[in-house]
């Protein structure tokens, strides 16, 4: 028995994910040519630290919402991790915005574009098509014994295209609102 998941591509120019066979995470595209700068430092401040005349710059760090060209849709109770693949700071000059990003079963619409969150470490640019991070599903923290069950029974996952998720759209990356 597979676990499906269903993918919609929204660029058809993007692969479909896949497993590898090397791996276990699915590598996921971008979908677009990004630019994106590096960290720019602002203004020399100076002030005093006990009784030291001390001086630093702030630095500003852009976020880049890399989109990713695929609305998916997770089995139920299931939720997914997404992560830079391991060459992603080397080759590309990006680390993630928050660590590690967790897409929940919920985020399944069809406008659902799945993103990732990059901040560049030095001027780069990610063209289309590039392989800049990696996601795994899970069992969540709601998923019932049953489908907990089936997650450890299953003998692979399957990642199924589909036109269509049938699923409500959430309204992108940070949907859920800042309480």
């Amino acid at each position: 028995m597979a676990i499906e998941i269903k993918v919609k591509r929204l660029n058809k120019e993007i692969k479909l994910p896949r497993i590898y066979e090397i791996g276990d995470w699915i590598d996921l595209r971008a979908s677009e040519d990004v630019v994106i700068k590096a960290p720019q430092a602002r203004t020399l401040k100076k002030h005093k630290i006990d009784g030291k005349e001390v001086s630093h710059r702030d630095v500003d760090f852009s976020i880049t919402l890399i989109p990713l060209g695929v609305a998916i849709k997770l089995p139920k109770g299931f939720e997914a991790l997404l992560l830079p693949r391991s060459s992603t700071a080397k080759k590309f000059g990006i680390i993630q915005a928050n660590s590690q990003g967790i897409i929940d079963e919920s985020y399944q619409g069809n406008k659902d574009e799945w993103k990732f969150p990059a901040i560049g470490i030095k001027d780069t640019v990610i063209k289309k098509g590039d392989r800049i991070c990696q996601f795994r599903i899970q069992p969540s923290q709601k998923a019932t014994f049953w489908q907990k069950l089936k997650w450890l029974l299953s003998s692979n996952i399957k990642i199924v295209e589909v036109d269509n998720l049938e699923g409500n759209d959430r309204g992108g990356f940070g949907s859920t609102g800042k309480n």
